[in-house]
Protein backbone atom coordinates (compact mmCIF):
# COMPACT_ATOMS: atom_id res chain seq x y z
CA UNK A 1 0.00 0.00 0.00
CA UNK A 2 2.73 2.44 0.96
CA UNK A 3 4.83 1.59 -2.09
CA UNK A 4 1.94 2.37 -4.45
CA UNK A 5 1.41 5.69 -2.69
CA UNK A 6 5.10 6.46 -3.08
CA UNK A 7 5.04 5.61 -6.81
CA UNK A 8 1.95 7.77 -7.35
CA UNK A 9 3.67 10.60 -5.50
CA UNK A 10 6.76 10.28 -7.69
CA UNK A 11 4.68 10.41 -10.88
CA UNK A 12 2.83 13.46 -9.60
CA UNK A 13 6.13 15.15 -8.72
CA UNK A 14 7.53 14.50 -12.19
CA UNK A 15 4.35 15.95 -13.73
CA UNK A 16 4.71 19.06 -11.59
CA UNK A 17 8.39 19.29 -12.47
CA UNK A 18 7.61 19.14 -16.20
CA UNK A 19 5.03 21.90 -15.83
CA UNK A 20 7.36 23.99 -13.68
CA UNK A 21 10.27 23.69 -16.11
CA UNK A 22 8.64 25.87 -18.76
CA UNK A 23 8.08 28.96 -16.55
CA UNK A 24 11.66 28.60 -15.31
CA UNK A 25 12.83 29.02 -18.90
CA UNK A 26 10.74 32.14 -19.20
CA UNK A 27 12.48 33.77 -16.25
CA UNK A 28 10.47 32.24 -13.40
CA UNK A 29 11.89 31.72 -9.96
CA UNK A 30 14.31 28.84 -9.51
CA UNK A 31 12.60 27.87 -6.26
CA UNK A 32 9.41 27.11 -8.19
CA UNK A 33 11.30 24.35 -10.01
CA UNK A 34 12.18 22.71 -6.71
CA UNK A 35 8.80 23.25 -5.05
CA UNK A 36 7.35 19.86 -6.09
CA UNK A 37 10.34 18.04 -4.65
CA UNK A 38 10.18 20.02 -1.42
CA UNK A 39 6.46 19.24 -1.11
CA UNK A 40 7.14 15.57 -1.86
CA UNK A 41 9.73 15.41 0.93
CA UNK A 42 7.36 17.10 3.40
CA UNK A 43 4.55 14.67 2.55
CA UNK A 44 6.86 11.67 2.85
CA UNK A 45 8.13 12.92 6.21
CA UNK A 46 4.62 13.51 7.57
CA UNK A 47 3.10 10.23 6.38
CA UNK A 48 5.99 7.76 6.50
CA UNK A 49 8.93 8.86 8.64
CA UNK A 50 7.24 10.60 11.58
CA UNK A 51 4.72 7.80 12.39
CA UNK A 52 7.48 5.19 12.18
CA UNK A 53 9.63 7.17 14.64
CA UNK A 54 6.70 7.41 17.09
CA UNK A 55 6.08 3.67 16.81
CA UNK A 56 9.76 2.89 17.42
CA UNK A 57 9.83 5.09 20.55
CA UNK A 58 6.69 3.41 21.89
CA UNK A 59 8.11 -0.07 21.26
CA UNK A 60 11.42 0.82 22.91
CA UNK A 61 9.60 2.16 25.98
CA UNK A 62 7.58 -1.08 26.19
CA UNK A 63 10.77 -3.17 26.05
CA UNK A 64 12.42 -1.09 28.79
CA UNK A 65 9.35 -1.53 31.02
CA UNK A 66 9.36 -5.35 30.81
CA UNK A 67 9.34 -7.14 34.13
CA UNK A 68 9.19 -10.71 35.38
CA UNK A 69 5.81 -12.32 34.94
CA UNK A 70 4.74 -10.25 31.91
CA UNK A 71 3.07 -12.32 29.21
CA UNK A 72 4.80 -11.51 25.90
CA UNK A 73 4.63 -12.29 22.20
CA UNK A 74 7.94 -12.74 20.39
CA UNK A 75 8.72 -12.06 16.75
CA UNK A 76 8.80 -15.84 16.23
CA UNK A 77 5.18 -16.06 17.38
CA UNK A 78 6.00 -17.65 20.72
CA UNK A 79 3.83 -16.65 23.66
CA UNK A 80 5.19 -17.00 27.16
CA UNK A 81 5.90 -15.33 30.47
CA UNK A 82 9.10 -13.43 31.21
CA UNK A 83 11.14 -15.53 33.65
CA UNK A 84 14.37 -13.55 33.78
CA UNK A 85 15.81 -10.30 32.39
CA UNK A 86 19.53 -9.73 31.92
CA UNK A 87 20.91 -6.71 30.04
CA UNK A 88 19.83 -7.56 26.49
CA UNK A 89 18.68 -11.17 27.01
CA UNK A 90 15.20 -12.11 28.16
CA UNK A 91 14.30 -15.64 29.26
CA UNK A 92 10.74 -16.59 28.35
CA UNK A 93 9.01 -19.53 30.01
CA UNK A 94 6.70 -21.18 27.49
CA UNK A 95 5.74 -24.42 29.19
CA UNK A 96 6.22 -26.26 32.45
CA UNK A 97 9.98 -26.65 32.11
CA UNK A 98 10.64 -24.91 28.80
CA UNK A 99 12.64 -21.70 28.91
CA UNK A 100 13.89 -19.87 25.83
CA UNK A 101 16.33 -16.98 25.62
CA UNK A 102 15.58 -14.02 23.32
CA UNK A 103 17.09 -10.65 22.67
CA UNK A 104 14.96 -7.73 23.83
CA UNK A 105 14.43 -6.72 20.22
CA UNK A 106 12.60 -10.03 19.60
CA UNK A 107 9.76 -9.03 21.93
CA UNK A 108 6.92 -7.61 19.83
CA UNK A 109 4.42 -6.75 22.52
CA UNK A 110 3.20 -7.43 26.01
CA UNK A 111 -0.05 -9.36 26.11
CA UNK A 112 -2.55 -8.39 28.74
CA UNK A 113 -4.47 -11.08 30.55
CA UNK A 114 -8.15 -10.31 30.81
CA UNK A 115 -9.70 -11.05 34.21
CA UNK A 116 -11.83 -14.20 34.37
CA UNK A 117 -14.98 -12.12 34.84
CA UNK A 118 -14.47 -10.37 31.50
CA UNK A 119 -13.84 -13.68 29.71
CA UNK A 120 -17.00 -15.18 31.19
CA UNK A 121 -19.06 -12.11 30.22
CA UNK A 122 -18.19 -12.53 26.55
Amino acid sequence: MKSTALIALLFAASAFADGAAEPAKQGGSAIMGFLPFILMFVVMYLFFIMPKQKEMKKTEAMRKALKKGDKVLTSAGIIGAVADIQDNIITVKTGNDTKLDFEKSAILRVLEDKPATEKAAK
